[in-house]
């Protein structure tokens, strides 16, 4: 009864956290920007009074051009520097709007909008990548020192109208930075699923390969072994076998340590196959020596996707490798791949005894991972006629594997 073999659920990792580097064009226009706000509100009068002197005119001058500064290299800063640089200014632009209150008279002295929108800009950055704990307290202040700038000498109408405008430029600019915060999370959880199915993937091609290539030299050296004395002129064929195995296990271990280097940056591709390779598969566990396999073919495969071929090998990879490995007094193995209107039956069965199999293996376990990539399954147990079966069932069409991919990469 053969039972289905269940795909362990992938981890995900974190992303690492970066700094903002803006584009040249961007931080000229945002400091030219600043500045076209700070001649505007000195046009305006805000920092002097026409024949009255203003005691705070200098004072608010230089924290609207310090403030416009630290706007324009905030996004430089990490992500605890921003949002306690960002703090430590909305307190003074707070304590600046207690002072205005206790020396000031004119309301419409406080209506500037250099300060604020550097405010506002600052907000923005910690909504959106400042250290959580620390932008938990620098939002509440910048919050305060944008609306209560207006109103800081005299609440008047104008006065209102204006807190009432910058508390909602500063509660969009928040929800702003919140959604691209929320974003660049949902970016690095899918980046750290793409590099976890990656090193899956690599873990799969080691397993299939280089396993596959060992386990044939483990056989053919056990073979030589055993026939070194009653025939041994079988043996320099058996030992040509083992280097050419080694050779291609070799071949195989240094391309998957070439794919998780990545020394180049460009996505590593798993190595296609076809039927024709299936076909070569057979005809080198026959030639090793031992059980018979013999292959059996139904239906036209010509027109299955890439990824069904592949996966094909690869089942009858894994199972002929672990027919050499657990399947005791095995005489014959039997490779039948049969082609239907609505998908694709891959079944490997021997007539051996199945040795006690460690549940640690990683070999079925990564082939039900990768045939579920596929929309496929896998069933894997002991036969009715004796010996031991693999079979996988996988989609014939194109778009049933790529919905399925879709589906799979979706649930990352």
């Amino acid at each position: 009864m053969l039972k289905t073999v269940k795909a362990a659920a992938p981890t995900n990792t974190r992303g690492k956290r970066r700094l903002l580097f803006l584009p040249v064009t961007v931080q000229l226009l945002l400091a030219g920007s600043l500045a076209a706000l700070v001649v505007m509100d000195w046009m305006g009068g805000i920092y002097w009074t026409p024949g009255r002197p203003d005691e705070l005119g200098s004072a608010k001058l230089a924290g609207a051009l310090l403030c416009g500064i630290v706007a324009v290299v905030s996004p430089r800063l990490g992500d605890r520097a921003l949002p306690a640089v960002a703090g430590v200014f909305a307190v003074a632009s707070l304590c600046f709007s207690a002072a205005m209150h206790l020396m000031l008279t004119v309301g419409s002295q406080a209506l500037g909008f250099a300060e604020p929108a550097a405010l506002v800009w600052l907000l923005l950055l910690v909504a959106r990548r400042g250290k959580p704990s620390w932008a938990a307290v620098a939002v509440p202040l910048l919050l305060l020192a944008i609306v209560l700038r207006p109103v800081s000498i005299a609440v008047r109408q104008t006065t209102t109208i204006m807190a009432l405008f910058l508390a909602l430029v500063a509660v969009t600019a928040l929800g702003v930075g919140l959604g691209m915060r929320l974003l660049l999370v949902d970016r690095r959880r899918q980046a750290a699923a793409l590099k976890l199915e990656q090193r899956t993937e690599f873990a799969r091609d080691l397993h299939d390969f280089v396993a596959h290539h060992v386990t044939g030299i483990v056989v053919q050296a056990q073979g030589a072994r055993a026939i070194a004395d009653r025939r041994p002129e079988l043996v320099p064929p058996a030992l040509e076998r083992i280097e050419q195995a080694g050779s291609e296990a070799l071949t195989s271990m240094r391309h998957m340590v070439g794919m998780l280097r990545g020394a180049d940056g460009e996505v590593a591709l798993t190595p296609l196959a076809g039927l024709g390779e299936v076909r070569s598969l057979v005809e080198e566990f026959a030639a090793v020596g031992g059980a018979r396999a013999r292959l059996e073919l139904e239906g036209t495969f010509d027109d299955l996707p890439v990824e069904v071929t592949t996966t094909a090998h690869r089942v009858v990879m894994e199972a002929l490798t672990n027919v050499r490995k657990h399947a005791h007094g095995c005489t014959e193995v039997r490779v039948r791949v049969d082609r239907s209107a609505d998908g694709v039956t891959v079944r490997v069965s021997d007539d051996g005894q199945p040795r006690h199999v460690s549940r640690s293996g990683f070999g079925l376990k990564g082939l039900a991972e990768r045939v579920g990539l596929i929309g496929g399954s896998v069933q894997a147990g002991p036969v009715t006629a004796g010996g031991w079966g693999v079979e996988a069932t996988l989609p014939a069409t194109g778009t049933a594997t790529r919905k399925a991919t879709t589906a799979a990469v979706a649930s990352a």
